[in-house]
């Protein structure tokens, strides 16, 4: 199966090898990670993304910036190549934005841009950034960006009746549709009222009044649902279109080739589980696609009674959503779940966030990166959650 594919996703990076595979004068790809709201952690996941990247030998760059005085970002930041910004004069201020050209000089394989719905600055070669993204894709870079939902031109109107705010800075609808992989970063409402009540989000002046106004919980809940049903709409009009387009395909070899929705949702005795479920589920009937849960157990390892129970819980859920439950005894997680994606032609799976600490993420990896090197040509759903203990 090629590497090289043009499909959206909800959640894989780009395979380093398909690098080598592109043929000269093509357009660049486009990944846009998308959010409910500031702080959901967007800026953070490109970065860490770009580092797995450059980790594996591609030329990647940080275009564009911006950090917001966030700790975690400018620390994730660090070891990444970062343009310096051109400065436009303006009477007695100099204002800098991002640097174009030097990007077009430079010519990496990967460009990081934040804030795709920013305008530029007075003096700028073009309005807003989205237009100098088209022009480093043009160019045959591949750029991975940034937005919140609200910055979306066709949701305007159902934004500023939700939160009472007109957004001035908006993203026409093409952009995202003519992007190659859509990834949405999501916390709960909660998750995030409490990042901007430890100031991870604003300096210590502006939480208050952010928590009064666009920060309240039945906003942020809304937009949530925004930003959700956004990708899961284009992924099902995106199916819709292909289910269209390729009725009666075959591959290569007289096989018929499958283009119908499939999710599986990965469990562990982690708590979370059930809200991953629940995730799992909803993006299933979104899709009207047959929902599978996996519950991979190691073999030299006995559940508690309470893991027990927990996964039990699990399995009778999955049922109430007319899903099918799959147990697996496997010590290698990772390859589990993969077999089990292709012999059951899974085309969404639903996990969490690592829970593994940074020391051992990088001795032993996360379960993310694993998989990413073994599926293809599969959108991978990583939800983040408030970090809870295992059972015991």
């Amino acid at each position: 199966m090629s590497n090289n594919t043009n499909t959206r996703s909800t959640g894989i990076p780009f395979n380093s090898v398909s690098y080598s595979l592109y043929p000269a004068g093509r357009r660049g790809k486009h990944k846009i990670f998308i959010g409910m709201a500031p702080g959901v952690g967007k800026t953070y996941r490109m970065l860490e993304e770009g580092h797995a990247l450059k980790h594996e030998g591609i030329d990647v760059i940080v275009g564009l910036l911006e950090t917001h005085g966030r700790k975690k970002t400018v620390e994730k930041a660090e070891g990444l190549e970062i343009l310096p910004r051109k400065q436009f004069p303006q009477g007695n201020l100099m204002l800098t934005d991002m640097d174009t050209d030097t990007i077009l000089k430079r010519s990496p394989q990967l460009v990081l841009i934040d804030e795709l719905a920013h305008t530029n600055v007075p003096g700028s070669p073009r309005e807003k950034r989205y237009e100098d993204v088209e022009v480093v894709l043009a160019a045959g870079i591949d750029v991975y960006s940034t937005m919140n939902v609200q910055h979306l031109e066709s949701l305007n109107d159902l934004v500023a009746r939700i939160t009472g705010v007109v957004v001035r800075e908006r993203v026409p609808d093409r952009i995202m549709d003519e992007a190659d992989e859509i990834v949405v970063v999501d916390v709960t409402p909660e998750t995030l009222q409490e990042r901007l009540l430890e100031g991870k989000i604003y300096p210590p002046q502006k939480i208050q009044q952010s928590l009064d106004n666009f920060f309240q919980r039945r906003n942020l809940i809304a937009l949530r649902e925004l930003a959700l049903r956004e990708v899961a709409d284009n992924v099902e009009e995106n199916a819709i279109a292909l289910r269209a387009r390729f009725a009666n395909a075959t591959t290569p070899n007289g096989q018929s080739c499958n283009i119908h929705e499939r999710v599986l949702v990965c469990v562990s005795t982690y708590p979370n589980s059930v809200q991953l479920l629940r995730r799992g589920a909803r993006l299933a009937n979104y899709m009207n696609a047959p929902l599978y849960t996996l519950f991979v157990a190691e073999p030299e390892r006995f559940l508690t009674k309470e893991e027990s129970l927990h996964i039990y819980t699990c399995e009778k859920l999955c049922k109430e959503f007319e899903g099918t439950f799959l147990r697996f005894n496997n010590t290698n997680v990772a390859n589990a779940i993969a077999e089990v994606a292709e012999k059951y032609r899974i085309t969404q799976i639903v996990i969490g966030e690592s829970q593994r600490s940074r020391w051992q993420m990088l001795l032993k990896g996360s379960l993310t990166q694993k998989l990413v090197r073994l599926l293809k040509n599969i959108d991978l759903h990583i939800i983040a959650s408030e970090k809870m203990v295992s059972p015991k």
